[in-house]
This record gives C-alpha cells, sequence and structure tokens, in this order.
C-alpha cells in the first residue's frame, strides 16, 4: 500500500498568488498548526490564530533576525535593521505601548472622522474621471491614488517634497513584508529606505518650523509627562503610516470591488440597501483580506491545540485563512454576504496590542469609495479578468479593468 505523501504548505506554487484559499483550505484540514519544511510555522484556524494575534509573542526587529537566521530556508533575504529607527510595527511592549500610546494622541477617532467630507470629495472627483474614461484600471484610477492622496493630506506633506517620489519609494519598501530572494531588490529596498528616512526627516524638520493642522505636526508636539518621540522615532512612524495606510487600502479598495462585482446579488443589494455599507466592508475585508499573513516570534513554548512551538520559532498567522475558517464561518465562508452578523470578528487589521491603528480610516475609505462607486455606476462590471500582483502577504490586483456606465 502506497503511503500518502505529508502536506506541505506552499505559498510558492504556481496560480498561488492569484487564488490561495483553496490552499488555506487544505492547510486547515492538514491541522491546526504546521511547521514547514523549511522551519517556519504556520497557524490557520481562526480560533488559533485570534489567540496567538492577543498572546506575549515577539515582532521585535532583532527577533525576527534571529529567527529567519535560524530558519533552514532561503527563501528570505539577509535583514539589515532597517534606517531611521523602529517603528511600532516592530516593537513589543513596553517601547510598543509607549510610541502606540504618544502616535495615538495625534491619530484620533475626531481626526479620522474629520476627514470624511475630503473623502468623498477626493472619491467623486476619481469617479468623475473614471465616467468620461468609461472603462478603467479601477487600480490605477480609484483604488490606489485615493489612500495616497488620503495620507499625504493627513500628514500635511510641505510644499515642495515630491510625492510622487514617495509613492516610488514606499512601492518599493513595501516588498519588505514578502520573502525577499533577488539580491538586487534587497539592496533596492534598503537603498528606497534610507531616502523616504531621509524625506521623513526633511518633513519633520520643516513642522518644526512651521507647524501646521495635520498629523505630523501633532505627532511633533505629542507629549505625555515630558515623554515626546524624537526625530528617528518621528520618522519611523512616518514611513509606517505612509506603508501601512496605503497599500492595505488599495487592496481593501481593489479586492472588495472585484468580490462585489463576482457576487452579483451582493453588489445588487448593497445598491438597494447603501446603509448596508459599513457591513459590507467589513464583510469584504473578511472575504479578501487585504494583508493575507502576521508574523510573531515565540519567546518562550507555545502551545496549539496539543502541538508545541519551540521557542525562537518563525510564526505566520494566517489571516487569510483564518478569514475563511468554516468552523468559525458556516459552510458559506467561502461567498460573500454582505449582512453577516459577525462579519467584523475577521482577523483582518489583527488583534490585541498591535491591533491596527489605522483600522478606522481604512474603513472609512472603504465605505466611501466602494458605496459611491456603486451608487454612481449601476453598470459597473468587469472589462476582462484582473491581474493579481504575485504578492503572497499584500496581495490584491495591479490590474483591474472594468467599465462604468
Amino acid at each position: 500500500m502506497t503511503e500518502t505523501a505529508p502536506y506541505v504548505f506552499d505559498p510558492f506554487a504556481p496560480g498561488y498568488t492569484d487564488d490561495p484559499y483553496p490552499e488555506y483550505a487544505r492547510l486547515r484540514a492538514a491541522g491546526p498548526v504546521h511547521q514547514h519544511p523549511l522551519g517556519f510555522w504556520v497557524v490557520s484556524h481562526h480560533e488559533h490564530v485570534s489567540a496567538l494575534l492577543r498572546g506575549s509573542l515577539s515582532v521585535e526587529e532583532r527577533h525576527v533576525r534571529g529567527a529567519l537566521a535560524d530558519l533552514n530556508s532561503e527563501i528570505y533575504g539577509e535583514r539589515e535593521e532597517r534606517s531611521g529607527g523602529l517603528s511600532m510595527l516592530d516593537q513589543d511592549p513596553p517601547d510598543h505601548t509607549r510610541l502606540r500610546r504618544l502616535v495615538s494622541k495625534a491619530f484620533t477617532p475626531r481626526s479620522v472622522a474629520a476627514l470624511q467630507p475630503e473623502i468623498e470629495r477626493l472619491v467623486d472627483e476619481m469617479l468623475d474621471r473614471m465616467a468620461d474614461a468609461g472603462s478603467v484600471d479601477l487600480v490605477e484610477a480609484l483604488a490606489f491614488p485615493l489612500p495616497f492622496a488620503v495620507i499625504s493630506q493627513m500628514m500635511g506633506v510641505p510644499s515642495g517634497i515630491d510625492h510622487l517620489r514617495m509613492r516610488e519609494l514606499a512601492g518599493t519598501i513595501v516588498r519588505s513584508l514578502e520573502p525577499v530572494v533577488d539580491p538586487d531588490l534587497a539592496a533596492a529596498i534598503m537603498v528606497a529606505d534610507d531616502e523616504l528616512a531621509a524625506l521623513g526627516l526633511e518633513m519633520v524638520r520643516r513642522k518644526r518650523e512651521h507647524p501646521g493642522d495635520d498629523l505630523l505636526t501633532a505627532l511633533v508636539h505629542a507629549e505625555e509627562d515630558g515623554d515626546v518621540l524624537d526625530d528617528d522615532e518621528l520618522v519611523a512612524q512616518v514611513v509606517l503610516l505612509y506603508i501601512a495606510g496605503h497599500e492595505t487600502t488599495v487592496n481593501l479598495i481593489a479586492n472588495g470591488t472585484l468580490a462585489l462585482l463576482r457576487h452579483p446579488d451582493q453588489l445588487a443589494r448593497l445598491r438597494a440597501e447603501p446603509d448596508l455599507a459599513g457591513n459590507a466592508v467589513e464583510e469584504l475585508l473578511r472575504y479578501d483580506s487585504p494583508v493575507q499573513f502576521s508574523r510573531r516570534i515565540t519567546l518562550e513554548p507555545y502551545d496549539v491545540a496539543g502541538r508545541t512551538i519551540p521557542a525562537g520559532a518563525f510564526v505566520m498567522a494566517s489571516l487569510g485563512s483564518a478569514n475563511r475558517d468554516t468552523e468559525f464561518w458556516g459552510e458559506d465562508a467561502d461567498v460573500v454576504r454582505i449582512e453577516r452578523a459577525n462579519a467584523r470578528s475577521h482577523s483582518s487589521f489583527g488583534a490585541g496590542v498591535h491591533h491596527c491603528l489605522g483600522a478606522s480610516l481604512a474603513r472609512l475609505e472603504g465605505t466611501v469609495a466602494i458605496g459611491r462607486l456603486v451608487e454612481r455606476f449601476p453598470g459597473l462590471a468587469l472589462d476582462g479578468e484582473p491581474t493579481w500582483n504575485g504578492r503572497i502577504n499584500l496581495r490584491g490586483p495591479s490590474l483591474l479593468p472594468v467599465t462604468v456606465r
């Protein structure tokens, strides 16, 4: 009798980045925790992903570098500590707690809510241009420029700063969140990181001299009991906000629109019941997460469903898999239902102390963009198949052709 080969999770298989969800189903069926032959671990069920994200595992860059150095792996390039200090994304408590507390003083719910009229204006201008064109790439026409314009205005980018260059640099740096095997790409990421950090430092310098009513000025002046952010910390948060505040929202708008176009009954229902837009965005975040994985490092042995992951291990929490786990969501987990009562229980913004600080801004942008798009164009339709960006983690269309009428 021939033995069945053990299951191996393979995010590098042909076609995976076009549609990873069949692979996630196989991953969950193989068990709640899986060790890859290269040495990293993957947690895939909603229950265990949620617990891991809320646990006391590490995200610190030094621990990440140490874990990657120990992997039997050639899929990650040599890592260096990035220039400009470390952001909240790379720090554990208490350092993370301090940074988040100071940044939260500037990035408040009130400041986000105040952006709604400007977001609506930007969306309407972009939709006007789309109407004139008739057929567009939704990524280039709406999903990409909107969040970049919003974060740039929110930060108060000073005149003379090259917006286009910042956009290019952020697009290069975000590749560091993927496995990097090309040494030329690894070198380009480091160069881009240094250049964007230099631009960030120039922005900080100008805001110290000429403060304004914007997020960056608020960050410069954020203070608690005499504690303030130094220049390296300010630059690190600027870089983080540009990347996290932009790339993920691009995927939310593009992935979400595509999901609605492939579920025409749900698209029709959203048009008929526009008050469902907020819950629809939660369901679209669940159905096709803008970020597919979140990394953690175990500082001590960690148990998942009776299996122990050793200390010092690199663990990938599969947000995309958790969001389609039929044990939690039911048998229709692979279907969009914009009225789904528990849609907000998705893992797309993480959880615990590292829950995405910009979640409310992403929700607002997604709700306005998708809601106004489907309302403005009752004949919105695909004009060909999307081209995927080929990324394992920040997965989304690089091209989404649509007709608007």
